[in-house]
């Protein structure tokens, strides 16, 4: 069971950092570059909604297998890694949260609205909170493997 729980860690963390990865430095700088706003907005909010479901999955995947990892070994027995990815996690779950029912939840709006110019707003509204959750998971992942 052990295994299962991390492999699900592993896949939830992956896939999260992962889609962060290629929307910050591939999808984004080449829709900023070759789309105008009319094209690029609506691209950007459809992949975003398609990629933040993954999210959730991810999001509910690390907390279980997290949760019954630490159950397993205890919180006063884990080891300062696992207690510093735990506190990043749940910094990482907040601005996701912020993100998610904020400027995403307007960018996604204001596109049904057709209000390009709010919906972009709205997007640079959230760069700087993807870019805070990609460094903080890397973090989290160099915490957990050099402080074992």
């Amino acid at each position: 069971m052990d295994a299962i729980a991390r492999l699900l860690h592993l896949i939830g963390a992956i896939t999260w950092l992962g889609g962060m990865g290629f929307m910050l430095y591939a999808l984004r700088p080449v829709a900023q570059a070759q789309l105008q706003p009319p094209a690029r907005l609506p691209l950007l909010v459809q992949v975003l909604a398609r990629f933040l479901v993954m999210v959730w999955a991810s999001v509910v995947l690390i907390l279980v297998s997290g949760g019954y990892m630490l159950s397993v070994i205890g919180m006063a027995r884990a080891p300062l890694g696992l207690h510093l990815m735990l506190g990043i996690g749940i910094v990482m779950f907040l601005l996701f949260g912020w993100a998610y029912f904020g400027p995403f939840r307007r960018a996604r709006q204001a596109m049904a609205r057709h209000d390009t110019a709010q919906a972009a707003a709205q997007l640079a509204r959230l760069h700087p909170l993807v870019l805070a959750n990609f460094a903080l998971g890397w973090l989290a992942v160099a915490g957990v493997v050099l402080l074992r």
